[in-house]
């Protein structure tokens, strides 16, 4: 993991430069609150930085064999009665075959480039360069370039910026728009921490959906009207992954970056959009076009991958192996971080290989599966690279429901009401997911009460005296209400023991 000159084969790649979308306090882990004195977003070599300081407070490292690739897993010979699987690996140039009790496919969904050439008429004859956006690694090789950039997510916003500034144009190419998000919401706080909240997640399930969608859609016209930059999302009944971008909107005001539509077809130094516009002189293009999910090192009979819909019992387990020994982490896309959700289904697939706890029956399983595409495809549509798309705080608590770990508001409320309001009114932070249950962490309460500190602190490097007094009333009446709120919605979740939202336009949750 970390910024490399080169593109190594069957590794995710990263450009130079990327910067978290997500803000510190919810991407960490459950249990290790990250350096109050990193900032509240993170360059790339930060996040490596904080694994490697995981990796050695809980002495991980003497458990991990590093420079060894896995080449191939298949079930062991026999894998009915012991569940264990043949793994051939390969280091320092010698192959060899290990059996192993349990395994755990961690490979992730960003490694085998979707580069669809055949829906762009005349590519061969384009005389400039073409990459995929994997291959992009710095904006310097772009200097005093025409630059086409086709697709609309983080890639392409990131991508079509950093160059914006040494280019001689940016285009950005795209066929259905799509919504974009600052990192910073009101009073300058991180968007996810500010919006990703359970109460926010309980309202967003009792409106009625229209109304929901109507304000949600102001909401994200409250920073600019999308509409007047060409960036609004044809079908606005559907989350799409909304981009996370701080200067698209200004880069695009500079006349820097240009939106175009989706493409008709490429000369050999042109492209001409669908609505007949041209770009002569055009030098370079880079296809932010996703990604396929695929394991070449695994036996064809282990997963089954249709159109990139993968089907896996909450999106971790194949449902149909007699021993429940192999599990997928990471192969969801929570709108919000990835690093918590990961977490949180190692600590169920451990459970349910120690035997801790068991998998429902196959059919049960199947019929789950099945549901879940269709949930997937009513509220974020049926285009491949939105088949992992989930809400933050819904499968979260989802996946905590198996291990017996999701925060019990009302037993909060009755012992501990000023945590009580921490969970149910603020941030949904990692944390929450360590109050209770098997792996229960003593430091996670308090990791709750602290963790605004944590990401406020390291912007304050110079101290500004502000009085609090024109608030202090203010808050305090806002603590009276939540509290009062949190014993109505406690009583409303003793007695319909869960909330399930509606499908509707919903942000970080």
């Amino acid at each position: 993991m970390g910024y490399t000159e080169n593109v190594e084969d069957r590794r995710a790649s990263l450009y130079n430069g990327v910067i978290t979308n997500a803000s510190k306090e919810m991407m960490c882990y459950t249990d290790y609150p990250m350096p109050e004195d990193f900032p509240t977003y993170l360059h790339n070599s930060k996040v490596l930085e904080y694994l490697r300081l995981y990796a050695e407070h809980f002495n991980l490292l003497p458990f991990i064999q590093f420079k060894t690739e896995v080449c191939f897993v298949a079930k062991s010979p026999c894998f009915s009665k012991t569940g264990q699987w043949e793994i051939t690996i390969e280091k320092n140039g010698v192959k060899k075959k290990t059996c192993f009790d349990a395994v755990l496919v961690c490979n992730g969904h960003h490694v085998d480039p979707y580069l669809p050439l055949e829906s762009f008429p005349g590519i061969d004859d384009f005389k400039g360069r073409y990459i995929h956006s994997r291959f992009y690694k710095k904006y310097e090789d772009y200097c005093g370039k025409t630059v086409l950039v086709v697709g609309i997510g983080n890639s392409a916003g990131d991508i079509a910026v950093g160059i914006s500034g040494v280019a001689k144009q940016v285009y950005v190419s795209t066929r259905q728009g799509t919504w974009v998000l600052s990192r910073l919401f009101y009073d300058g706080l991180p968007i996810d921490m500010t919006l990703t909240t359970r109460f926010g997640f309980w309202i967003s399930s009792s409106l009625p959906a229209g109304l929901l969608h109507r304000l949600q859609v102001k909401q994200m016209n409250g920073w600019f009207d999308h509409a007047n930059y060409g960036l609004q999302p044809e079908e606005v009944s559907f989350l799409k992954e909304p981009m996370v971008n701080d200067h698209l909107p200004s880069q695009i005001l500079y006349g820097a970056i240009r939106i175009k539509p989706n493409i008709q077809k490429f000369t050999e130094s042109s492209v001409i959009f669908e609505d007949g516009s041209i770009v002569d002189g055009l030098d370079e293009v880079i296809f932010a076009t996703g990604y396929s999910i695929s394991f070449p090192f695994l036996d064809d009979s282990i997963i089954n991958l249709k159109g990139n819909n993968v089907t896996l019992y909450k999106n971790v387990f194949p449902p149909h192996h007699e021993k429940s020994t192999l599990a997928f982490l990471g192969l969801v896309q929570p709108l919000g971080s990835l690093f918590p959700a990961s977490e949180l289904q190692a600590r169920w697939a451990t459970r349910i290989f120690k035997g801790d706890a068991k998998l429902p029956p196959v059919a049960k399983m199947e019929a789950h599966i099945k549901k879940l595409i269709e949930h997937k495809r009513k509220c974020f549509g049926a285009g491949r690279n939105h088949t992992l798309q989930t809400f933050f705080i819904e499968y979260m608590d989802e996946v905590a429901v198996e291990i017996d770990i999701r925060p019990n508001i009302m037993h909060l409320l009755l012992t501990d009401p000023r945590l009580a309001v921490k969970v149910f009114f603020g941030p949904c932070t990692p944390y929450q997911y360590r109050l209770t249950g098997p792996g229960k962490w003593s430091g996670a309460r308090n990791a709750i009460l602290t963790q605004w500190t944590r990401t406020i602190n390291p912007a304050r490097t110079r101290v500004v005296l502000k009085s609090m007094e024109s608030t202090s009333l203010i808050r305090r009446l806002f603590v009276l209400c939540g509290l009062t709120s949190a014993i109505f919605i406690g009583f409303y979740c003793l007695k319909y023991k869960t909330l399930r939202p509606q499908c509707s336009f919903k942000l970080f949750t």
